[in-house]
């Protein structure tokens, strides 16, 4: 299992078209894939599962990949939250 601690920095936090672009990274990767929000953890293939978790701007979460192709899944992942979804 690969985990690590993410923070989001684009101004509307996890909303519809972030949302859909993580799922979309995801579901390419064979591996499961959870994002953990304090008590609260969703599946990260899920829009409804991660749109439930309300992460807005400045949230701590963390992502972990379970699976043969975990790593790449991570830093795919990882790569996306940092680039702020795009939203520069």
């Amino acid at each position: 299992m690969t985990k690590i601690e993410l923070v989001l920095n684009n101004s509307a936090g996890l909303h519809a078209r972030p949302a859909a672009q993580f799922i979309q990274k995801a579901s390419g990767f064979a591996s499961t894939v959870t994002i953990q929000a304090g008590e609260k953890a969703a599946d990260a293939k899920s829009i409804l599962a991660v749109m439930g978790l309300g992460l807005r701007q400045g949230a701590k979460f963390t992502l972990l990949a379970d699976g043969p192709d975990e790593v790449e899944c991570v830093t795919a992942l990882q790569a996306l939250v940092e680039n702020n979804f795009g939203e520069g």
